[in-house]
């Protein structure tokens, strides 16, 4: 049976989530902050058994933004597993999968203007809406000063959610995966040299 992997690193907790979207699923999230280095390889190795790499069909990664060089861990590990197992690698944002996490909580279509931060004061942001079965875009992931971030808002076409993220995304592992299953229902078989890191 074929399997999806992914993996999310982008903050201080290391997520990982495998699914083959039909009776089996599972996820784990360590806070490893620091760590990750030294114990991704390992905890991965352990949280695929009793599967085996060459069950993976896709994997997925958090591509930011998030942490610079757990971010970059994340991705370097994901497209070097993608090449040698010669799969589809799917890069999904973090904040499109935090707003996937937390879809029930609000009514359907509504924008949720998400903000994370960043190094010097300053602010990533996207606008997502999303549905029970779909999510789209209304300001694609973008690194904004605070107050360019509060006009861009006041502008804003539409009434809107404001909603900070959290410092701990692990958990959103799994949002990550679903969104990248979603593509590849629809065809995409995107190459893992096409993934790179998202720092803004």
């Amino acid at each position: 049976m074929s399997y999806a992997l992914a993996l999310h690193t982008s903050s201080s907790e290391l997520g990982l989530a495998i699914n083959n979207f039909w009776d089996d699923s599972r996820c784990q999230v360590w806070d490893l902050d620091r760590n990750l280095s030294n114990y991704l390889h390992q905890y991965l190795t352990e949280f695929l058994a009793p599967q085996t790499w060459h069950e993976l069909k896709l994997i997925a990664i958090a591509q930011g933004p998030g942490s610079f060089t757990s971010t970059r861990i994340g991705v370097v590990t994901a497209r070097t597993l993608a090449q040698q197992l010669n799969c589809p690698l799917f890069g999904i944002s973090t904040l499109a999968a935090f707003a996937w996490s937390i879809r029930t909580l609000y009514p359907n279509g509504t924008a949720l203007a998400l903000q994370m931060p960043a190094t010097r004061g300053q602010l990533y942001t996207a606008i997502y809406r999303v549905n029970e079965d779909k999510i789209r875009s209304d300001l694609s992931d973008v690194l904004m000063n605070q107050v360019s971030w509060v006009e861009y808002l006041q502008s804003f076409a539409s009434s809107y959610q404001l909603v900070e993220l959290p410092t701990h995304l692990g958990h959103t592992v799994s949002s990550v995966l679903e969104l990248a299953y979603q593509e590849w229902q629809t065809g995409k078989q995107p190459q893992w040299n096409t993934v790179i890191p998202f720092y803004g």
